[in-house]
């Protein structure tokens, strides 16, 4: 009977996760890093510019007809989304908790704005990777079964080959070293062995970082000089706040303290110290407010557990407040990180105004760009097409599109069937690795770009470049984002073998 009320919770949340977010697929559009994720699809490799391997790998597979449709693209995200929460249930369940633990923990995930949890991005893999491992360490520390160690180092290597910041769990899991009972199977059962097998997993794309010159230490090098460095830690627990829903605060920090309480059990402490531990270095390397939230959701497991022993053991009827205050909250944050409702009813519903103070144009600011993104494309690639119809017949049979921003790139190529329009290429992040590496550039390009780069941007490669449209988007959150100019690029004054010489140190520019 417990066992089948705690899978009848699993199940409704299961379910309701795949149809919110599924209704978000039929009102959105692509976020700007989608469109280079699916574009590494046509391109697998043992890494990129940005990222490890395993989303290329992922968009692969789930689309091989190339479809443009935002659902298909999804998949992964959607089948990722659904066993995160089935993992958070086993893990709260194996930490000790209930029936009501696990409904907690699951409304606790339900009711945040889990935007990065509807995009194909790495996030929502490395969210999926970091709580399988989380669960196997789980499984160690109260077993000590050999078995756990060995899932634990495999499901680790493929985190790392899906985003390096789960480098700070693995940091974290210095923790089995601080405590003899753990620490004694640890040095007896032949680490290395582990160790040997987790480098093993991961060497395809450290060859590929060495062959590369190490891209990612580059990538991370810019991110800190133009974004962490900015960061402050008020800043940073005032997004992290709101990513996980306010209200689900009072279980997050009840479950912090709870772990490290005397009345648990020995075999969570190194588990409460490796948290802490994870926690401790996304803040001490200034990380970005959802580097946190895989670390985040383990308290909210304790904090489950914390709630169910302490306080609904004591008060059941809490649960019923509990549940319909969090329940309002999601229902009030949801359209603000999924596409829940039609753009116009968005705007509506967040009572977004108008804004002119700047710009001769009316501009609305939705910072979920997956609203308005079916919009900007359909103007942007109509716009294209009037200026490639345009060329003369000569010309069209060599043009090409240069995308200044990899997003740029990525979307004429996921959406040029439809407009019958070339290809396009970009010098931009993994861009870069698949534009041409001799031969003569064509006598025509089309090139566009947003407020990041003006007309001189393209005159240090063509002599003649002339601006012929600009796209207005009224939806855009950034300044340089409201506008996209389109030129056309003629003479130009080099090959593209020395164009990609020209950009290979500014491929993060």
């Amino acid at each position: 009977m417990f066992k089948n009320k705690i899978n009848l919770i699993i199940l409704f949340f299961c379910v309701l996760n795949l149809t919110l977010h599924i209704i978000a697929d039929f009102n959105s559009g692509f976020q700007g890093d989608e469109l280079l994720h699916i574009e590494t699809g046509n391109h697998l490799a043992f890494g990129y510019m940005e990222f490890p391997p395993v989303i290329g790998w992922l968009a692969f597979i789930q689309n091989p007809f190339h479809s443009n449709s935002v659902f298909v693209n999804h998949i992964f995200c959607h089948i990722a989304s659904t066993i995160i929460l089935i993992l958070a249930a086993l893990t709260t369940i194996t930490l000790g908790g209930k029936s009501k633990a696990v409904f907690i923990i699951l409304l606790c995930i339900s009711v945040m704005p889990a935007r990065a949890y509807q995009l194909f991005q790495p996030v929502v893999f490395t969210h999926l990777f970091w709580l399988l491992s989380f669960y196997q360490f789980v499984r160690f520390s109260k077993t000590l079964g050999k078995k756990y160690l060995l899932y634990l180092t495999i499901s680790l290597a493929f985190g790392f080959l899906t985003k390096f910041d789960i480098l700070f769990f693995i940091a974290g899991l210095t923790s089995l070293l601080f405590f003899k009972r753990t620490q004694k199977v640890i040095l007896t059962n032949s680490i290395r062995k582990y160790i040997l097998i987790f480098l093993l997993i991961i060497s395809p794309n450290l060859w590929w970082q060495y062959q590369h010159h190490f891209p990612v230490l580059n990538m991370f090098s810019l991110l800190y000089k133009t974004q962490l460095d900015k960061l402050t830690i008020s800043g940073v627990l005032k997004d992290l706040i709101i990513m996980l829903n306010p209200l689900t605060i009072f279980i997050w920090v009840g479950g912090f303290f709870f772990m490290f309480s005397k009345k648990f059990p020995e075999f969570l402490r190194p588990i409460a110290v490796s948290i802490f531990i994870s926690i401790l270095l996304f803040a001490f390397t200034k990380s970005k407010a959802y580097y946190f939230i895989p670390a985040m959701l383990t308290l909210l497991m304790f904090g489950s557990i914390w709630f169910e022993q302490n306080v609904l053991s004591k008060r059941k009827w809490v649960l019923y407040p509990a549940t319909i205050l969090l329940i309002a909250s999601g229902i009030l944050f949801a359209p603000f990180g999924l596409s829940l409702l039609p753009l116009d009813s968005f705007v509506k519903f967040a009572k977004l105004k108008m804004k002119n103070e700047r710009f001769q144009n009316e501009r609305f600011q939705v910072d979920c760009q997956e609203y308005f993104a079916q919009t900007k494309w359909k103007n942007t690639l109509t716009a294209l097409k009037t200026v490639y119809d345009s060329l003369p017949q000569t010309e069209k049979q060599t043009c090409m599109i240069w995308g200044k921003h990899y997003s740029q790139a990525g979307g004429v190529n996921l959406y040029r069937a439809d407009y019958g329009l070339p290809k396009a290429f970009s010098y931009h992040g993994s861009f870069y690795l698949w534009t041409p590496e001799s031969g003569a550039i064509p006598t025509t390009v089309i090139a566009f770009t947003n407020g990041e780069a003006e007309i001189d941007f393209f005159q240090d490669f063509f002599s003649s470049v002339v601006a012929v449209k600009k796209i207005y988007n009224p939806y855009s959150s950034f300044d340089k984002d409201l506008y996209q100019t389109i030129f056309i690029c003629k003479e130009p004054k080099q090959d593209f073998a020395s164009l990609r010489a020209a950009f290979k140190d500014r491929v993060f520019e």
